[in-house]
């Protein structure tokens, strides 16, 4: 197998500055998905249901486009690149439409087409990594994904707060979501197209080793899914613990994005979203009661949002610092990991009793550090562990561990806080702090690689 030459930052940032765009659609997703829901007459224990559209999708979707795009090599696109590209067109779309759904199912239907739009984009990226980069090099280069991705999570969170402050409204009748979300969602499509061209207008990848043996291989058909079947059932063990701590991680995120709105605007802003049913428009004084409840619902919202943003700039603080420290010296994966997960489990149990919602951003801050970790280290434990030619396919089977546990919680998360949480939703981040102190302790079964990798600083540039 031909060595693969080492990049420089620029080439490493460019490859990965796509991220940039497909963070803001996660994140306008991950901030106000269950505004809109709520905002569009959805109740709040049937949120996780209603998100149950984006890790399904995910469990269709990453594991054939990893498939397809180790069997795909286009001459002037190359192999990763064209799923960026429709990626890209296609959940530019979802979001422009997303915040004009005039109903519920409409909302939940273009859900299901953001989310597996923004998986098209997203799987290949993490294979852009391992194709891209020697072994030396890969954990930089997740980090270096990370720190991209928390600029746009606290950007793309703060969005519709920066909107409403420049004068576009934050208030709309019942039913109807606010300006200030569309025209964020709008920019988000812009970001999120423009930010993958420049991935792919920069970065070259690299032919098959043997391009005819490899053209030859693409015309034999063989069995899609069975392939998809013996892989997953082969998995490299390595893949298997990982999974554990994927489990938990991932679960707590869920929660904290299907839930984090009701929750929070309950428990520490005291400013619920209201019902229209439960007013009479007809009356003045009741119409009025109904604008002023939905009012600080809007603000709480935005807040919330705002507040959530804190997750990503503080991933994006801690991805700084950890490229600086892979730049130069060897990275004990498995510790840092474990001591992010346990911290992010504290920002989110804090939640609970904070005294006042400034507090959040420290609470947020905390979560943010385990964000960083979870989209950076996993992915640089297993990537050694994989063969090269399968790495598409692998990486989109081990992000089946990322949309498995939102599944469950989608599945659970409603009936659990109304059976054993009288309805509470702020029990919802109780749930996501306990599971990433469990994640943490999961990682006891991963193992370290023992040769570590050589420091960044060593290589050219």
């Amino acid at each position: 197998m031909t060595a693969k030459p080492r990049l420089s930052f620029w080439q490493i940032w460019n490859m990965s500055f796509g991220f940039l765009g497909i963070q803001f659609g996660f994140a306008l997703q991950g901030g106000f998905m269950s505004r809109i829901f709520q905002t569009l007459g959805a109740e709040k224990d049937a949120l996780p249901l209603l998100w149950i559209a984006a890790p399904l999708t995910g469990l269709l979707v990453q594991p054939i486009i990893g498939y397809l795009s180790d069997r795909t090599w286009h001459p002037r696109l190359g192999r990763r690149r064209p799923f960026f590209l429709i990626g890209a067109i296609l959940s530019s779309i979802a979001l422009v439409f997303m915040p004009h759904s005039p109903t519920l199912w409409i909302a939940a239907g273009l859900l299901w087409v953001l989310d597996a739009s923004i998986n098209i984009s997203m799987e290949p990226f993490r294979a852009l990594v391992a194709d891209k980069l020697p072994e030396e090099q890969r954990s930089f280069g997740f980090v270096l994904q990370t720190l991209i991705i928390g600029v746009g999570t606290w950007v793309a969170s703060n969005l519709p707060w920066f909107i409403t402050q420049l004068g576009v409204p934050n208030e709309a009748g019942p039913g109807v979501v606010p300006p200030s979300v569309k025209v964020a969602f709008a920019i988000g499509a812009f970001v999120f197209m423009a930010s993958i061209l420049v991935t792919i207008l920069t970065t070259p990848e690299y032919p098959p080793d043997d391009l005819e043996r490899f053209r030859d291989a693409q015309k034999q058909r063989g069995n899609f899914a069975g392939e998809i079947v013996h892989h997953v059932v082969h998995m490299p063990a390595q893949m298997l613990r990982l999974g554990l701590v994927q489990f938990f991680s991932w679960l707590a995120f869920f929660a904290m994005w299907s839930m984090a709105t009701p929750g929070l605007t309950e428990h520490v802003f005291k400013a619920p979203a209201p019902d229209p049913a439960a007013f009479d428009m007809a009356v003045p004084a009741q119409a009025a009661a109904f604008q002023s409840a939905n009012a600080a619902f809007q603000n709480a919202a935005d807040l919330v949002g705002s507040y959530m943003g804190y997750y990503g700039l503080s991933s994006m603080l801690v991805a700084l610092l950890l490229s600086f420290y892979a730049a130069r010296l060897p990275l004990n994966r498995k510790a840092v990991h474990a001591g992010s997960l346990v911290l992010g489990g504290i920002g989110f149990l804090s939640m609970w009793s904070v005294p006042s919602p400034a507090w959040l951003i420290g609470s947020f801050a905390l979560v943010g550090v385990a964000w960083a970790s979870i989209l950076s280290m996993p992915y640089a434990l297993l990537s050694s562990h994989v063969p090269a030619e399968k790495m598409g396919i692998y990486m989109g089977i081990f992000n089946m561990f990322i949309v498995i546990p939102q599944i469950v919680a989608a599945t659970l998360l409603g009936p659990s806080l109304r059976t054993f949480f009288a309805n509470e939703s702020v029990f919802a981040l109780v749930i996501s702090g306990t599971s990433l102190l469990l994640a943490a302790a999961a990682l006891v079964f991963v193992r370290e690689p023992s040769h570590a990798p050589a420091p960044l600083s060593s290589q050219a540039h």
